[in-house]
């Protein structure tokens, strides 16, 4: 399982698939999403605007990817 690392939430589903590479474009990723082959914690998902928090999981194309929200370091 691979980690994205998101620095602030929720974010889009296709906008992940887009930054992350997963799809090229991100009306490829809209379209990925229209053909149902994203599946999010385990459910196909069809909403390409469906916020996507820490913790959750994507699969496509067989992989499976686990969402991590980063914290920047607070200055002392």
């Amino acid at each position: 399982m691979k980690t994205i690392e998101i620095n602030r939430e929720p974010i889009e589903l296709y906008k992940i698939l887009k930054f992350e590479g997963i799809a090229d474009s991100g009306g490829q990723a809209k379209a990925m999403i229209d053909d149902e082959q994203i599946i999010v914690n385990g459910e196909i998902e069809t909403r390409k605007r469906k916020k996507i928090v820490s913790g959750d999981t994507i699969e496509c194309a067989g992989e499976t990817f686990r969402i991590e929200l980063t914290v920047e370091g607070e200055e002392s």
